[in-house]
């Protein structure tokens, strides 16, 4: 299974890659420039201090769409429909992971303050573009610091929420979430839950400037 990380070369997709990477999984890092998503590539190998990886490889964010099996969206909000646009036809049915979340830092303001979009999330954004495709939209990741992911030598504390209105899809995300050392994933029902997720990241964000940290996740108790 491949794992097409689309706008890739962003700290979020970075770190996700090398994560996965760690794990053994094939990853493509897709950007709109070759070379961009390769001195990717080679930063991840850096960091893994590790020149030999081969389940690594980088692309334009089309072939990576056209090669992957799982599409994973780590872009600004200001990019996400430019983005899907470019890779749609090339989706087909399989599982588009977003990671995206509105806010207004992606549009020249405050970092911790929330964007409502028209469709009520950023992944249900994603799934109103793609519905007359037969792809799988799951929103995942949204919560987990680019900061915890390049952190290599600690596990990464935090739960993941991930929402889906197809369980297939959903538990198949789950499953590859918890492929990160020390992750849980939880199932957070369907898609338009990702409308309350995704509020949580500004206020970790708020927390990381408040306490002078960049680690700050989410733990659910009582699970």
């Amino acid at each position: 299974m491949k794992i097409a990380i689309i706008g890739g070369t962003g700290d979020q997709g970075l770190g996700l890659a090398l994560r996965f990477v760690k794990a053994g999984e094939d990853i493509i890092i897709g950007s709109r420039d070759a070379k961009k998503a390769e001195n990717a590539v080679d930063m991840v190998k850096e960091m893994l201090e590790d020149g030999e990886v081969s389940n690594i490889h980088g692309s334009t964010n089309v072939d990576a769409a056209k090669e992957g099996d799982i599409i994973l969206l780590t872009v600004p909000l200001q990019a996400q429909i430019v983005t899907l646009r470019s890779i749609k036809e090339y989706i087909g049915d399989k599982i588009v992971i977003d990671a995206t979340v509105p806010l207004d830092g992606c549009l020249g303001g405050r970092p911790t303050r929330y964007v409502d979009v028209w469709q009520g999330s950023a992944a249900e954004r994603t799934a109103e573009l793609l519905e007359n495709t037969d792809a799988k939209v799951v929103s995942a990741f949204n919560n987990i610091s680019a900061a915890s992911l390049l952190n290599i030598k600690d596990d990464v504390d935090c739960d993941c929420l991930v929402s889906s209105d197809d369980e297939k899809a959903r538990k198949e995300v789950m499953a590859l979430a918890e492929k990160i050392p020390n992750v849980r994933s939880l199932d957070c029902g369907p898609l338009e839950n990702a409308r309350i997720v995704e509020k949580i990241t500004p206020l970790l964000i708020n927390l990381n400037i408040r306490n002078k940290i960049k680690l700050a996740g989410l733990r659910i108790t009582g699970l």
